[in-house]
């Protein structure tokens, strides 16, 4: 019995022992669990976290991002702006030149047009109409008041507009007609002077500087294109030309220097004058090249090259000009040079004028000057034919000296002339 207490007692200890190594290892499983529920739950928050940090990380890159991206966009509009400002700045500084520019080009029109209407003014009422009357029917042209007195008032006109008239009837701006008196005047110079009343005269012209002329300058002509009844016409153009070479219009022969202007000038212009912006008379209208294909091309003659003769024409005295004793012939008249005048000129000469007569104890005679000879050149300048060395020596006076280069047999010689000879204008 009591071996089987004793046995159930073992038993029960053992049951015991089972059940305190069963809740051991309960309390193990216990352990174990919350071990690794604590590890879990540690390793799930260090996941947690650096998964946190990861979206920390890429929510500090994207806020990086976004906030370069933020920064790049404030920058590139900043640089927008500054160019919209900088072209907007450009535009409006080309619109302030345009604007500029443009109220300086209108400045200028208004200017000109006003001191064009001043210089008008200043010669209008000096300017006349000229009516010819002659043996063979009538004629007319223009001409103007340059000088008054107490006796007289006088005009400067074109040769050509008075040769062979036998009465002159001057009409004035306002239409009051008065005879006029021829002074004189020179064909090669291609001027004429009448006089008039001088209580007649409305207005003197004043007479400028044609030296001080330059290409480009504005000038105007005044004067009676096709007859008296466009008297007082007025056009304006520009200094197409300087130190012109023309034959004269009142003889083929004559060589003059003349000013070119694109101002409009038609027949009955001829004498008049042709002025620059200040109204102050630079030359006088001379002609006009005429023919299919030329426009624009209007001729006069320069005030300087006549003012010097002015006061002798005015005194009724004849222009001496200088004398050689020869006569010329043109380089190229080789039939007058060898059928007419038995003168054979070697080819290699170009240029020059020929003597066809040498008048014995003249100028050129004294000075060893031959038929045959040709004269090329004159104080260092080329003679291109007859009517340039007429040019040439015309602008010397009696008493001067000139040098001479001329061909004689293929040679080229020298000679020193003193002009003490003259001719007096008819």
């Amino acid at each position: 019995m009591e071996e089987k207490d004793k046995n159930v007692k073992k038993e029960v200890e053992e049951e015991k022992i089972i059940d305190a190594e069963i809740i051991e290892e309960k309390d193990i499983d216990k352990e174990e669990k919350t071990i690794d529920k604590k590890e879990i739950n540690e390793e799930e928050k260090i996941i947690d976290k650096e998964e946190k940090n990861i979206d920390n990380e890429e929510k500090n890159s994207n806020n990086s991002f976004f906030k370069s991206k933020i920064f790049l966009s404030i920058i590139m509009f900043l640089l927008g702006a500054l160019i919209m400002y900088g072209l907007i700045m450009a535009s409006n500084k080309g619109l302030l030149i345009q604007k500029v520019t443009s109220e300086n080009i209108k400045t200028t029109t208004v200017e000109e047009e006003s001191d064009l209407k001043t210089a008008i003014n200043n010669v209008y009422e000096a300017t006349v109409y000229i009516n010819v009357s002659s043996r063979i029917g009538s004629s007319s042209g223009s001409g103007f008041i340059y000088k008054k007195d107490d006796d007289y008032g006088y005009i400067l006109t074109n040769y050509h507009v008075i040769k062979d008239g036998t009465k002159y009837l001057v009409t004035l701006t306002d239409n009051t007609e008065v005879e006029a008196t021829l002074i004189s005047g020179d064909e090669y110079y291609d001027i004429a002077i009448l006089k008039i009343d001088a209580d007649k005269v409305k207005k003197v012209a004043t007479l400028g500087n044609s030296s001080n002329l330059e290409l480009g300058d504005t000038v105007f002509t005044v004067g009676a294109p096709f007859g008296k009844e466009y008297m007082g016409t007025i056009t304006k153009g520009i200094v197409s030309g300087v130190n012109r070479m023309l034959s004269s219009e009142g003889s083929g022969s004559y060589l003059t220097e003349v000013i070119q202007t694109d101002a409009s000038i038609n027949s009955g212009n001829s004498g008049g004058p042709i002025c620059n912006i200040k109204g102050e008379v630079v030359g006088i209208t001379s002609s006009k090249l005429m023919g299919n294909g030329i426009e624009g091309m209007g001729f006069a003659i320069p005030i300087n090259s006549i003012i010097p003769i002015i006061d002798s024409i005015e005194n009724g005295k004849k222009i001496e000009r200088p004398y050689l004793g020869i006569q010329l012939v043109n380089l190229t008249n080789t039939f007058m040079l060898q059928y007419y005048y038995g003168i054979k000129i070697n080819d290699d000469v170009e240029f020059g004028a020929v003597i066809s007569y040498v008048e014995e104890g003249k100028s050129a005679d004294e000075a060893g000057l031959e038929l045959g000879d040709v004269i090329v050149d004159m104080d260092g300048e080329k003679v291109e034919d007859t009517q340039h060395f007429q040019y040439l020596l015309y602008k010397h006076k009696i008493g001067d000296k000139i040098k001479i280069k001329y061909y004689r047999n293929n040679k080229l010689l020298e000679t020193t002339i003193e002009l003490k000879d003259s001719i007096k204008n008819e």
